[in-house]
């Protein structure tokens, strides 16, 4: 089976120290990105920990498809115990970071400790493997992404590529802060900035030229960057937001705070909406496809990436605003104060609901603001819906402490059960029982008998989050099953398994933090709700109260240093 190359390099902000671990083992289990690091954050966080404390350690890390020159690939791995949800949390990013962070010469990056003084953290590729050097940055406190990119060019001659950067929501711990990458690309989802930001972390630097040499099999690496280099799909053109009238016509697009489930005026910042801004091609690494969405309106003077679909329901639908301009303000917004669209999208929509303001786009660009900085009511806000809803007198739409991604469960019941019962709460990303859905290949009504396809579904989702390759490759047809499997020189049954270990690593970890069958819910009903868990839980081996056997989890991590 193809892994990832290269030791772990862990850093103690606290102690500024930096130490080379040989994590051959873990990589050859596990291929490497989001697999590697779950198991290395599942040995090595104590499960008592606080998200917020020096004892919670932040992963980067890498797949062995970061070494091909095929399309899909420019993309990273971020894991750690997240402050939003009080579990285990992934999420990862496009750009352009991935080959510099090779080229320093590691596979994994281990972020631990807590930093007396904001720091910039260097990493390079030294004769004996990656170096670290620590920066003092008392400058960059409070400093929007942009600006941090500035500095490290001005003082480092380095790029945005090469950076991973919090903004003020970061240091400021909002609980769904998120990590970017080239200004514009977000590790978002479940607060892993907020993590960087406990930690005193402002930045990350990656620069080599010490990539391992990884052969990827061809075919098909490069009958997929042929065929996306040639696409003609509006994919190309519209990215994420070329759906969004479909996911519009099938009621299944949360609107005004989930009062409804379509936006009556949605050709206002739909896909068409977002092409008419649209003025030139993106992309991330090695990739042919470019689906990316660079934008600007030059009357009201916004140039930004996006908004992708999910930002144009969490800031637009989800708040009643239909001017694609406010909602790429607001996407805008969030890149340069470090913030997950969806999370703080549907925070401010709670908001405007509790204010009876549904369509104040002026009003919602404030209060991200607020949020960021944590002022006034962004202070409450902060914290997201799970922990506010009640100051507000809202509905707590959330799974797990987690908002909701778009594609209402109310509508889809698969994916429903996919939000319930997901490890890191409702995002769409980790099962994605909303692709067959949509195309029919499985009845959305009701929820009985999916239980297995969905395990199927998260358990290929590991592998392409391991691998690490780009879900809109697969979701366009580029990426097969049996395409994935050769790529990555294994059985897919094996693939299987390594993300039916990864769910269940989540999982274990989550349950000695307490989790178990309770949190497996949704804040609406939808058929046979528990009887379909139980069925996922059977899929899975786990016990009926959710929870997973500790002889059942092996550890393959080295002890972490206190251990």
């Amino acid at each position: 089976m193809l892994h990832a190359e290269g030791p772990m390099l862990t850093v103690d902000v606290g102690e500024r120290t930096a130490e080379r671990i040989d994590i051959d083992d873990v990589l050859e289990n596990t291929i490497g990105g989001r697999a590697a690091a779950t198991a290395l954050a599942h040995d090595r966080i104590p499960f008592d920990a606080d998200p917020l404390g020096p004892e919670n350690r932040a992963y980067l890390s890498t797949g062995p498809m970061q070494m091909s020159q095929m399309s899909f690939t420019g993309r990273m791995n971020m894991t750690g115990l997240s402050p939003l949800t009080d579990g285990l949390v992934s999420t990862n990013a496009g750009g352009y970071l991935s080959r510099n962070f090779t080229g320093a010469g590691l596979s994994v990056l281990e972020v631990t400790g807590q930093s007396d003084e904001l720091l910039a953290i260097h990493v390079t590729d030294g004769p004996d493997g990656p170096e670290v050097e620590f920066e003092e940055v008392p400058e960059l406190e409070g400093a929007e992404v942009s600006r941090v990119s500035g500095y490290m060019d001005t003082h480092h001659d380095l790029g945005p590529e090469n950076c991973i950067t919090i903004g003020p929501a970061g240091e400021n711990l909002v609980r769904f802060a998120s990590v970017m990458t080239f200004d514009n690309r977000a590790f978002g989802r479940g607060g892993i900035g907020a993590v960087l930001g406990s930690k005193n972390v402002k930045c990350v630097t990656f620069e080599g030229d010490s990539s391992p040499d990884i052969e990827i099999p061809d075919p098909p690496a490069m009958d997929v960057h042929r065929e996306a280099a040639t696409s003609d799909d509006l994919f190309r053109r519209q990215g994420t937001t070329s759906a969004t009238e479909f996911i519009n016509d099938n009621f299944s697009l949360p609107t005004r705070y989930f009062d409804d489930y379509r936006f009556e005026r949605i050709e206002n910042i739909g896909g068409d909406a977002v092409e008419g801004k649209k003025y030139k091609k993106g992309a991330c690494s090695q990739c042919a496809y470019a689906c990316k969405l660079p934008t600007k309106d030059e009357i009201r003077g916004v140039e930004t990436e996006g908004p992708e679909f999910e930002t144009v329901y969490s800031f637009g639908t989800s708040q009643g605003v239909d001017d694609i301009v406010d909602v790429m303000i607001s996407n805008d917004l969030c890149d340069e104060l470090g913030m997950d669209t969806i999370s703080a999208g549907v925070t401010v929509a709670a908001y405007l609901k509790s204010e009876d303001e549904f369509g104040n786009a002026e009003l919602a660009h404030e209060t991200v603001e607020k949020i960021a900085h944590r002022e006034g009511i962004g202070d409450s806000l902060a914290e997201g819906v799970d922990r506010c809803h009640e100051d507000l007198g809202v509905d707590n739409y959330t799974v797990k402490g987690m908002e909701f991604a778009a594609h209402d469960g109310r509508t889809l019941h698969g994916q429903g059960l996919s939000y319930a019962v997901a490890n890191r709460g409702a995002d769409h990303m980790y099962g994605g029982m909303l692709g067959l859905e949509y195309a029919g290949e499985v009845d959305p009504e009701g929820t009985l008998g999916k239980a297995e396809t969905l395990a199927g579904l998260e358990n290929h989702n590991v592998i392409r989050d391991s691998g690490i390759v780009c879900a809109f490759g697969g979701e366009q047809g580029y990426l097969t099953e049996e395409r994935v499997a050769q790529l990555l020189d294994a059985d897919y049954e094996r693939l299987q398994e390594v993300g039916a270990r990864t769910v269940a690593r989540e999982r274990h970890f989550n349950n000695k933090r307490g989790k178990d069958v309770v949190d497996d819910d949704l804040p609406y009903e939808i058929p046979d709700l528990a009887e379909a868990v139980q069925e996922y839980y059977e899929a899975r081996g786990w016990s009926e109260d959710g929870t997973v056997p500790d002889a059942s989890v092996n550890s393959v991590a080295p002890a972490g240093a206190d251990d």
